[in-house]
């Protein structure tokens, strides 16, 4: 054999172990089609929990978004101190899927879906292709937990959307040096704090990384200042529309009370030491539902300290991750739900530490075939993870699995309570309900007769409180609802040692001068009692867990 044909040869194998080395697909095409199959699984995990009853802030939620495709503006006959974006959206979302808790349910699922493709190109860029898999796996099974609500249409859901769509939107705008995208980030986030007002720390911290980025390359704070100033216009833009908007609707001054004067008395409420309590309390029950993906992330986290090559990687994921825990703190309340807005760099984090960790042993051992073998280890962990909350996501009817979180919420029992109250009462009636479950007027498809759709505010230890009972009176006693729904179940009213209790000697009075029983529900944890009309007269409700439903006294 002559030299030539020999180094002909040689190429030939040299091709040979080339195309051998390379997959017969393309990582890409593998990551998309796993995508596509976690997000069929979601689907057919939230549809299978399409049918949990609403809970009180969901029914908020759906309460204003049905009143704004009534045309009434935020703020007239439903006051709470969020910012309107969700109500914007949850009225998007039944204009869509329907006024139904099943069409609500179908929207929320459409924002997770959409926050999960975010998560994997957000972890994509960062880690590759199986990072991007293994961070889109994590964030679907934890934003679906009971652990954190994530079965509900929180405000978190939507604020994490808008977020990440404008923090994705931010990295190609310093890659392109582009500065209308500049802008449209900043819209993005923007519009995420006005789902909610923690959202407005992942504007903050949009503007600190892009000053940081510039300022590691040594760009002047000259060349800084049209970018910059296109990202600030973009994040105040909705809110300043919003405002106008509200303003010319009439109840700009309602919104500035409840979204600022009285929210700034909420947000002090806790303490340090009592919000370390609740953080730690909470944050135990999210880590047990899911211990080992916080495990992994927490190795993700490790390797992206460690990490010296790659600058932007390890100031990105600090920064998000450090900005996503502040934007769970400013309450110090450190409710389940809250927690959501931390699971995309969570998620993130345990997708690198998959990749990361996936490279290093094809490295050290020169064998491809180890990819599977760790891809196929954290499946395992989220199957475990799933399988730990199977009874929730699987074998439990929409009723068993209310109650398995929220207990002797009366939840289940509003959507009977509002059927009763829609078939005796006519389409303009109004009614009032005394105590915190919006979702009865959502279901009743009637209108408050009180703006007061919480009692909560009216039980803190807070400034505002005996005003707001005297107002709540005085616009049930101008109103004259047609039915009075009193909820005696300390979670509704949740009253603290110093509760001026005027709401409730005053609800005595007027409910013995004006109404007569018409329904008795008990909320035990087992078999609901319902007693309606001459039945609910002659029962004794079990005390404290009680919704009794009174229709007014005939003139």
């Amino acid at each position: 054999m002559n030299q030539e044909s020999t180094l002909v040869m040689e190429e030939q194998n040299q091709i040979l172990e080339q195309a051998a080395a390379k997959p017969l697909v393309r990582p890409s095409y593998v990551a998309y089609a796993l995508l596509t199959l976690i997000l069929l699984l979601t689907c057919a995990i939230r549809i299978h929990l399409r049918n949990i009853p609403l809970e009180r802030d969901e029914g908020e939620y759906a309460y204003a978004g049905q009143l704004m495709l009534q045309g009434m503006p935020p703020y007239k006959l439903a006051y709470n101190m969020k910012l309107p974006g969700t109500y914007a959206a949850y009225a998007l979302i039944m204009a869509v899927f329907g006024q139904t808790t099943e069409g609500i349910r179908f929207g929320v699922l459409v924002v997770n879906l959409a926050t999960i493709f975010f998560v994997f190109l957000l972890a994509r860029r960062f880690g590759g292709p199986i990072a991007g898999v293994a961070a889109s796996a994590s964030y679907a099974l934890l934003s679906v937990s009971p652990a954190v609500l994530g079965f509900c249409g929180h405000a978190t859901h939507f604020v994490v959307l808008a977020a990440l769509g404008g923090i994705l939107l931010l990295l190609r705008a310093i890659e392109q040096e582009r500065k209308f995208l500049f802008f449209c980030s900043g819209v993005l986030l923007g519009v995420g704090y006005l789902m909610k007002q923690p959202g407005a720390i992942f504007g903050f911290f949009g503007a600190l990384y892009f000053l940081r980025t510039r300022y590691r390359h040594g760009v002047q704070w000259r060349a800084l200042a049209g970018p910059l100033g296109l990202y600030s216009l973009g994040a105040v833009l909705p809110f300043l529309i919003t405002c106008l908007l509200l303003w010319r609707a009439g109840v700009f001054g309602t919104f500035w009370f409840w979204t600022v004067s009285y929210a700034s008395q909420y947000a002090s409420n806790n303490g340090l030491v009592i919000g370390s309590y609740f953080c730690f309390l909470t944050f135990n029950r999210i880590l047990d539902a899911a211990m080992w993906i916080w495990v992994i992330a927490l190795l993700g986290l490790i390797v992206v300290c460690l990490d010296r090559r790659s600058i932007e990687r390890s100031q990105f994921l600090l920064g998000f991750l450090i900005f996503s825990f502040l934007a769970v703190c400013p309450t110090l309340a450190f409710r389940p739900h809250y927690f959501i807005l931390m699971l995309p760099v969570v998620s993130v984090l345990a997708g690198v530490a998959v990749s990361v960790g996936t490279s290093k042993l094809i490295s050290l051992t020169g064998r491809r075939s180890l990819q599977y073998a760790a891809c196929g280890l954290f499946t395992l962990v989220l199957v475990a993870c799933f399988y730990k909350e199977r009874a929730f996501f699987l074998e439990m009817d929409p009723i068993a699995a209310c109650r398995s979180v929220y207990s002797l919420e009366a939840f289940p029992e509003a959507v009977p309570v509002a059927d009763y109250i829609r078939r005796h009462t006519s389409e303009d009636a109004k009614i009032a309900v005394l105590g915190s479950e919006p979702e009865i007027y959502f279901y009743a498809h009637r209108h408050s007769a009180t703006g007061y759709i919480y009692t909560f505010g009216l039980m803190e230890d807070q400034k505002y409180a005996i005003r707001m009972q005297q107002e709540m009176i005085a616009e049930i006693e101008a109103s004259r609802p047609e039915v009075l729904v009193f909820v005696n179940l300390y979670t509704s009213w949740d009253p603290g040692r110093n509760s001026d209790e005027l709401i409730y000697k005053w609800a005595r009075r007027y409910i013995q001068d004006h109404y007569e029983i018409s329904g008795v529900v008990d909320v035990p944890m087992t078999k609901t009692n319902y007693r309606w009309g001459a039945d609910a007269k002659s029962y004794s409700p079990k005390p404290y867990y009680a919704v009794m439903v009174f229709n007014r006294k005939a003139s």
